[in-house]
């Protein structure tokens, strides 16, 4: 297996456990502290430098989508580290299609994972 399907073995499931934990859970957002939000960025941070950085191939197939994965975490890690009190997003459509598009992402990533491992 490649190093694209590799990761998008590990980072297709995490989208899809952490959008579903996400959506059964979106009550916890509310009054958080604005440590655990920093906490949560610094994770991102980190998973997404390890993917950008080990991963950073800007070809126009499906390896892009792992690439911008890694850095769209990047900056999502970094926005909530500089700014841990921002309010965080509610229930609203703008949630609903954040959450939809994250799990769209991970299913996609999950299938072309395990169809490359057949093939």
């Amino acid at each position: 297996m490649n190093l694209t399907a590799r990761i998008a073995a590990v980072l297709g499931p995490v989208l899809m456990a952490v959008t579903v934990s996400e959506t059964v859970n979106l009550n916890i957002w509310h009054d958080v502290h604005p440590a655990v939000v920093y906490l949560n960025g610094l994770l991102f941070l980190a998973g997404g430098l390890f993917i950008a950085t080990t991963h950073n191939y800007w070809r126009f197939d499906f390896s892009l989508l792992v690439t911008l994965s890694g850095w769209l975490l990047v900056a999502a890690g970094a926005f909530r580290m500089f700014f841990p009190e921002a309010q965080q997003l509610g229930a609203g459509l703008g949630t609903w299609i954040l959450i939809a598009s994250l799990f769209a992402l991970g299913a996609a990533l999950t299938a072309f994972a395990f169809l490359k491992r057949k093939s």
